[in-house]
């Protein structure tokens, strides 16, 4: 496994590299000093792990988690054990390591993230359809799992969108684009700067709006003639 370590204490990081010499799958390709370096570096490269100290000068780890768009297997280091139960609403955090470190416990750690690989190894035929039908949302420092074929409508507001759903509406801090890049085209279309909707569940169509549920959702003169070739007609 690709690694890196993000920590701003040197001797941190020494440490945490000589324990992972002393694992044949582990590789360390990178360190960094702050989270900010790390992330300018993720955004050109994957790795499979990372190391992370909690506690860091202007951006905290648990911030840098909130800025990955696809974040890999992740195990906290920290001297601070206050975080663990916040740390761990997220799936991809694999372990919580207190310092200093130690190599038994150290070890352990990276069993369970092999045994999380191979995890999504077996299961990548399933993982492949279930991402079809359902993502995640972050809301409050909560991964929350929506069902995609359940949402009728996204609509922008601001720096926020709000996600309707047939249960439940979702307003989260992002973009439209965003969103839309997630959604599986055989079911969404952005039909104006400001809303997606699923065009299975259409109930009406007038002059330039569509009728979702109660929703009356205008559709701009450019997107109409997609929207028109989407739909079954007969």
């Amino acid at each position: 496994m690709k690694c890196i370590i993000i920590d701003d204490e040197k001797m941190a990081r020494v440490i945490t590299r000589t324990l992972c010499n002393q694992v044949s799958d582990l590789i360390v390709v990178e360190e960094f000093t702050s989270a900010i370096q790390a992330i300018k570096f993720l955004n050109e490269n994957s790795v499979d792990l990372i190391f992370l100290d909690i506690h860091m000068p202007d951006f905290n780890g648990l911030d840098f988690i909130k800025t990955l768009k696809d974040p890999p297997k992740i195990i906290l280091t920290t001297s601070d054990p206050q975080f663990a139960i916040e740390a761990f609403e997220y799936d991809f955090i694999i372990d919580y390591l207190l310092k200093p470190l130690e190599l038994t416990r150290f070890k352990k750690a990276i069993e369970k993230a092999q045994k999380k690989t191979l995890t999504n190894v077996s299961s990548s035929a399933k993982a492949t359809k279930d991402s079809e039908n359902d993502f995640y949302v972050n809301i409050d420092r909560r991964l929350i799992k929506i069902d995609l074929p359940s949402i009728y409508l996204i609509e922008a507001k601001g720096d926020y969108i709000n996600i309707k759903t047939e249960d439940k509406n979702y307003t989260v801090h992002s973009t439209l684009k965003k969103i839309e890049e997630k959604l599986p085209e055989s079911l969404f279309l952005k039909v104006h700067r400001s809303y997606i909707i699923n065009i299975k569940k259409i109930i009406d169509i007038e002059d330039n709006s569509v009728l979702i549920k109660r929703d009356v959702v205008p559709v701009s003169r450019s997107k109409r003639p997609e929207l028109m070739k989407r739909l079954d007609l007969l």
